[in-house]
């Protein structure tokens, strides 16, 4: 890559961000501003703002890399993308949560349910949940996009955490979520054509779409014969789905089609997009965009990865490079998060590679800035505003909550393990499901939900997500060791499946139970107060 070249080109595009989020920084007057970008956002800007913080580069390169190791099975995540994420989320939850949260008069996720069962404390707790557990989805975006410059440009890969963290922060910092969103819509306009641009390029390198699948089936004994180890995981080629009750078929559906695909539901920095619009009908409008946006990007990405088998094992180019003869995570050293970037380097024509490098540099960007925002926000807004009973607009708290948000993903991204991009994406969005999923719901459909009934709900997702990651779920129980320094064993449970059961399929639905069960068993809580939440739509939509 000249790059020269690439650093004009990125200047370029920097300047364009700067512009944008300098923009939003001149538009924001107010908490509302700062929180909600004055809910009078645009469904374009909406729905790919959306879509550009669902989809990472913990999608792109993480996800992207596993289907380079396991295959296209992974697509049925792009389905529960397209089916959940957008679908139910904004036509079941977005239209509600954008009416109630306008008559909540709520600025964030931990007010929206806060407010809707009257609870300061729950804003509190649920803002630490937040505070707590998003810096590791947040650090393993900066290591997907620093592994893309650490492989491409050959950058140190600490200096390009710390240059990503630092160019996201000043706009998140300044121009609030309207600078986000401006900046977002941009940024998914790019990583949608970069990565059409990047699956139409990656057929054509390997001969059209016929050839392409018709060489990578082919290549299915190969499994068996140069990757015992996944083999014996129930891994059958890369165009066919896992071998049915085998290990990686309950990570592929319990983690990643279930854990990652229900949880899109129940993500703070999504959430938060439905009460910026002006009408229920903007949603509408927007359900259409955001489908095309997941289908164009991660579904891209997906199979792409899987072709990568193709290119390092067949292609003449490869043997310049060193790689020709081997399966993509052989290519890749072991590191599956190695396997996107690798094949963009290797494979790609110039062009291409300068498209979708700024293509990564907006997923990165874009999911970041949300995570930080919201990190921000939970702690300037929610618990600096309920700890101190202040009611005060808290910007400049939020604006060092950001700071702080950032400074903590950094550590974790110099900490983590290798491979860490996909599972830790994984766990964040499971926890997430488990502790808010219920209660979110509840909020927005049972007029009979308590705020008891919420607490034993979020205490009892966050409770039994902890103790299944500790003591339950091997690849985490393994790594963080408490588990065997009390017991001995890796697990409690070695009997198959469950040391590769995710732990959101146990803790989602005992969650689901301890709502249903104390809402029950406690009193209701006041009609007139429940009247005002539910009130009907007007004839303007609103």
């Amino acid at each position: 890559m000249n790059t020269t070249l690439f650093g004009i080109t990125a200047l370029i595009y920097l300047l364009c961000i700067a512009w944008l989020g300098y923009r939003g920084y001149r538009h924001t007057t107010d908490h509302q501003d700062y929180l909600l970008a004055g809910r009078s956002v645009h469904p374009f800007v909406m729905a790919m703002s959306y879509g550009a913080a669902f989809i990472s580069t913990s999608a792109i390169v993480g996800f992207g890399g596993i289907a380079g190791q396991f295959g296209m099975g992974l697509l049925w995540l792009s389905f529960m993308n397209i089916a959940v994420g957008i679908f139910v989320a904004f036509v079941f939850f977005g239209t509600r949560t954008r009416r109630i949260g306008k008559a909540l008069n709520a600025h964030t996720f931990p007010e929206f349910i806060g407010n809707r069962f009257q609870s300061r404390g729950m804003k509190i707790f649920i803002a630490l949940i937040i505070f707590i557990f998003m810096p590791l989805y947040s650090s393993v975006v900066l290591i997907g996009a620093a592994r893309f410059l650490q492989s491409v440009l050959h950058m140190n890969y600490h200096a390009a955490l710390l240059l990503f963290a630092a160019v996201v922060a000043v706009y998140v910092i300044f121009g609030g979520l309207k600078g986000v969103m401006y900046v977002d819509a941009l940024m998914g306009t790019v990583m949608v054509v970069g990565l059409l641009a990047l699956l139409v390029m990656s057929y054509w390198l390997l001969g059209g779409v016929t050839e392409a699948h018709r060489e990578l089936t082919a290549m299915a004994p190969l499994v068996q014969e140069r990757l015992p180890t996944e083999a014996a995981l129930g891994h059958l080629g890369w165009t066919a789905m896992p071998r049915f009750n085998s290990v990686w078929w309950w990570t592929l559906v319990s983690s990643l089609m279930l854990g990652v695909g229900i949880g899109a539901l129940a993500q703070p920095q999504l959430a938060v997009r439905f009460m910026t619009v002006r009408s229920s009908r903007e949603l509408s409008r927007a359900t259409l965009i955001g489908s095309l946006f997941i289908l164009f990007t991660v579904g891209s990405a997906y199979v792409v990865g899987a072709l990568s088998n193709v290119f390092f094992y067949h292609s003449d180019k490869g043997i310049a490079e060193g790689v020709s003869g081997k399966l993509a995570i052989e290519a890749a050293g072991g590191n599956p998060d190695i396997i996107i970037p690798l094949f963009i380097s290797q494979a790609l024509p110039e062009v291409v590679l300068y498209i979708f490098s700024l293509t990564l540099l907006s997923a990165a960007m874009s999911t970041l800035s949300s995570l930080f925002h919201v990190t921000g926000s939970s702690i300037g807004h929610d618990l600096f505003r309920n700890l101190v009973r202040s009611e005060s607009d808290s910007i400049s708290i939020t604006r060092m909550g950001v700071v702080f948000g950032i400074i903590i993903s950094l550590i974790l991204g110099f900490t983590l393990p290798p491979g860490i991009i996909a599972r830790g994406t994984a766990i964040f969005f499971g926890v997430c499901a488990a502790a808010f999923l219920p209660a979110y719901a509840a909020a927005l459909y049972w007029r009979r939900a308590t705020a008891a009934g919420v607490w034993a709900s979020m205490g009892t997702g966050v409770g039994v997500s902890l103790f299944g990651l500790f003591f339950l779920h091997r690849k985490e129980s393994a790594a963080m060791g408490l588990c065997e320094m009390l017991t001995g064993k890796t697990e409690l449970i070695s009997t198959f499946p469950w040391p590769y059961v995710d732990t959101m399929i146990y803790s989602l639905p005992l969650s689901v139970l301890a709502l249903i069960a104390v809402s029950i068993w406690t009193s209701p809580p006041p009609a007139p107060f429940l009247d005002e939440c539910f009130q009907k739509k007007t004839a303007s939509g609103k």
